[in-house]
Parts: structure tokens; sequence; C-alpha cells
């Protein structure tokens, strides 16, 4: 049990020696690479607007559907009511 726990401890701290080394010997970012972060960051600003105004648009859309199937509605009841008068008049 104990070289298993010693084990794991030498696997870990070689992980993280390598991964120090690895992301120490990482000079940074070159010039360009920055202007394409920013050039990507700028296009991913621009398709959420244009995604937040499509939802609106989407929601202003749902609102006018609902409001011409109520109207919708209104008149199927008054037809309804119309035609039970209409059946009740006398012939």
């Amino acid at each position: 049990m104990k070289m298993v726990n010693k084990m794991k401890s030498v696997v870990v701290i070689g992980v993280l020696a390598a991964a120090t080394v690895f992301l120490s010997a990482c000079g940074g970012l070159s010039e360009a690479q920055i202007a394409e972060l920013n050039a990507l960051k700028s296009e991913v600003q621009s398709l959420e607007n244009e995604a937040n105004s499509l939802k609106e648009e989407r929601a202003k859309l749902e609102k006018q559907i609902a409001e011409q199937e109520r109207k919708l509605a209104e008149c199927q009841k008054q037809k309804d009511e119309t035609r039970a008068n209409l059946e009740k008049l006398p012939k």
C-alpha cells in the first residue's frame, strides 16, 4: 500500500514538473497570435450580439403569433355564437 502511494506521489510530482517545464518553455504569444485572438474575440462578440438580436426578434414574433391566435379564437367563438343564434331563429 505504501508502495502504491509512493508511486502516485512520484507520478504526480513528475507530471507537475513536466507541466512547469513545458509552460515556462513557452515564450508567450506572438503579435500575430495576439491579433488573431483579438479578431476572434471581436467575431465572437459580434456573433453573440447577432444571437441576442435574433432571440429578441423571435420573442417579438412569438408574441405577435400569440396575439393573432387569441384574435382567431375570439373570432371562432363569435362565429359559433352567431351560428347558435341563427339556429334559434324561427324558420
